[in-house]
């Protein structure tokens, strides 16, 4: 059975890949996706009108009439195949799944179905017959290696600068998972390098984030480090620099929310007397390959009991900054109060600590 396409290699080479009668973008990378999409537009549609040929539906709301009326009708202007886009389609293919199979049995040949979906499971009927007559997408967030070629790639071709191999690997690890935020990143780093000019790593270092987002970061690894003091005293430096408590508190639980679903996903699979590794609970909570080592022993250390309680921990700190300690000096407290509680040492004894989950 054919396996879907790559969303990086289709953008690579289009041509390779025609757009069948139904096709399927599915994951969750939001650029990847939308980039896919204008590349099927640009392979079926034509003319200065194109657009008119294009009709979008909310997945949540749209019935199988409505999609089977704009597969069969065609625009008065615009040229080429009739698109149809569902868009968010999940919640659509579950109450459409045996008549979506009958359709990708016999799709009209002048129009185009594309259906964006975030799971996709490849054991279904709809997706084997689709992996025969229509074209599978994966819109995934790639892997490291590919990431760091893709954006030496993106910063050449879209925006004319030339990146460092040490300025991509520090971009890696500083921007979120995101592609699109990637690429806004390249775009303002070129236009700092000027025309021609090369991306350094000391020009991510300045510009992205600059030194507030620097020490937010420093301070994190200080807290899960045990590192009380120090970790105060770069609390102390934001603050007086004009940074909001607020904003900070949502720089922090960026990465403790990750490290409270990690506990999670570990609690569940000794529940259910299965096996995860700390590595793959990490993963599956969305902490990038670039830091998962660190990760690994910043989330032993803060060990499971501590763990477990993060998600409250961070919103109670969330709702006292917003309400009863909105003040300057409260809001300072509650900041303190929550490094203190995640940088103090580890019971001697107590619950175990955070490991890979054993069957019993």
């Amino acid at each position: 059975m054919p396996k879907p396409v790559d969303a990086l290699d289709y953008l690579a080479h289009p041509g390779k890949h025609p757009a069948a009668g139904v096709c399927v973008l599915f994951a969750d990378e939001s650029f990847l996706k939308r980039h896919v999409l204008g590349m099927l537009k640009e392979q079926v549609l034509s003319g200065e009108d194109a657009e008119f040929s294009v009709t979008a539906f909310a997945g949540g709301e749209v019935q199988w009439r409505d999609v089977a009326d704009a597969l069969s009708t065609r625009a008065l202007f615009g040229g080429g195949r009739n698109v149809v886009v569902i868009d968010e389609a999940d919640d659509f293919v579950s109450r459409n799944r045996p008549t979506l199979e009958q359709y990708v049995a016999r799709p009209g040949s002048a129009s185009l179905l594309v259906l964006d979906v975030k799971q996709w499971p490849a054991t279904t009927r709809l997706y084997k017959a689709l992996a025969e007559s229509g074209l599978q997408i994966e819109c995934r967030f790639p892997p490291p290696a590919r990431l760091l070629k893709w954006l030496a790639s993106r910063a050449q071709q879209e925006h004319g600068a030339k990146l460092d191999p040490a300025a991509a690997e520090l971009l890696a690890e500083t921007v979120e998972s995101d592609l699109g935020l990637f690429d806004q990143e390249l775009a303002k780093l070129a236009a700092l390098a000027g025309a021609g000019g090369t991306i350094t790593k000391e020009l991510v270092s300045e510009a992205v984030g600059g030194w507030r987002a620097k020490t937010a970061w420093e301070m994190l690894d200080a807290v899960l480090a045990g590192e009380t003091r120090k970790a105060l005293v770069q609390l102390d430096h934001l603050l007086l620099g004009g940074e909001v408590p607020i904003a900070l508190l949502a720089q922090l639980s960026s990465n403790l929310r990750r490290f409270a679903a990690a506990t999670r996903l570990i609690d569940q699979a000794d529940r259910a007397r299965r096996r995860i590794t700390l590595r793959d609970a990490l993963e599956q909570a969305g902490v990038k390959p670039f830091v998962m080592g660190k990760a690994e022993g910043q989330l032993r250390r803060l060990g499971r009991d501590r763990g477990r309680q993060l998600y409250r921990w961070l919103l109670d700190a969330d709702l006292a900054l917003k309400g009863s300690s909105s003040s300057p000096v409260r809001s300072r407290l509650e900041l303190e109060e929550l490094i203190v509680r995640l940088s103090a040492p580890p019971p001697a004894t107590g619950p175990r600590p955070l490991s890979a989950a054993r069957p019993r």
